[in-house]
């Protein structure tokens, strides 16, 4: 009896456990595609606003950097969330 109590609530932490690392992990992959954002918008800005910035080559790659992020970020998301569905 005692035995089968311990085992329900281990289990129930093993799940809380995986559900909160999802959360955090999606959280930072959230992060990772907003910052990548963040500093396409800021080249973007440089560019148009700054005129005596010059032009700019790494404008392009960065955004190439944020769209692979944010691709990066939503596949994997989706796959951490299909583990997660199969642990329960």
């Amino acid at each position: 009896m005692i035995r089968e109590k311990v085992s329900e609530k281990t289990q129930r932490i093993r799940r809380e456990f995986a559900k909160q690392i999802l959360n955090l992990m999606t959280s930072a992959f959230g992060l990772v595609a907003a910052l990548a954002w963040n500093e396409f918008i800021k080249e973007l800005i440089d560019k148009y606003i700054s005129p005596f910035f010059g032009e700019s080559s790494g404008l392009i790659s960065k955004l190439i950097y944020a769209l692979l992020i944010t691709l990066l970020a939503v596949l994997i998301t989706y796959n951490l969330s299909r583990f997660a569905e199969q642990k329960d």
